[in-house]
């Protein structure tokens, strides 16, 4: 009888930044300058180059931000320097997706089949529903206080909106992903286009 190994525990810390976007903008001409994340970072609070009034906050920042642009390439680095709010925006979601598997599989199990399947909309029901399906697999879940749980799903909703891929009405927009963007997500396999609501394979 072959055992199969439990899946891996969920990271959930997400709920300390959203999308990012912004400050992705600012951080990463600074690492594509220095080629060091450990320098960037230290410009980055000893120049508080994100404008921040406390300290710590700027901490908390870099602290959600740098483990996210490390997952970028560095094509997409310098689209996310250099390129659309829109890219930026694409970009950063991926990052997201690919820093938290469970953002990641709830971008392709419900974001992009609900857009799949015409169903125009995805809503706090929508998520509710995923949440409970993954805690069968993952205890971790189980254990998130009801606070917790709803900065989580606050949070995740938020960023899809930041990212362009939902209204704050719920309503699933396409993604257009620009034909670089897209070439880069096309580097992974499987694609990371799965992320995004769009018809593109």
């Amino acid at each position: 009888m072959v055992s199969s190994s439990p899946p891996s525990r969920y990271a959930l810390s997400f709920t300390s930044g959203t999308l990012l976007a912004n400050e992705a903008a600012v951080l990463a001409p600074v690492y594509l300058r220095e080629r060091d994340w450990k320098v960037t970072r230290a410009l980055a609070q000893t120049e508080n180059l994100f404008g921040t009034r406390v300290a710590r906050s700027n901490t908390r920042t870099l602290g959600e931000l740098v483990p996210r642009l490390q997952l970028l390439s560095d094509d997409e680095l310098e689209i996310v320097a250099g390129g659309t709010s829109t890219e930026r925006g694409h970009l950063m979601w991926t990052a997201a997706c690919r820093k938290y598997t469970f953002i990641g599989e709830f971008a392709e199990e419900v974001l992009r089949e609900r857009f799949l399947t015409l169903a125009g909309t995805v809503s706090y029901e929508d998520y509710d529903s995923f949440y409970r399906a993954k805690a069968m697999w993952h205890d971790e879940l189980d254990g998130v206080t009801a606070s917790s749980y709803q900065k989580l799903r606050q949070v995740l909703f938020k960023m899809l909106v930041e990212a362009g891929l939902l209204t704050k009405q719920g309503h699933i927009e396409s993604a257009l992903l620009s034909s670089r963007v897209a070439a880069c997500l096309d580097q992974r396999t499987p694609s990371d286009i799965r992320f995004f609501p769009t018809r593109v394979a």
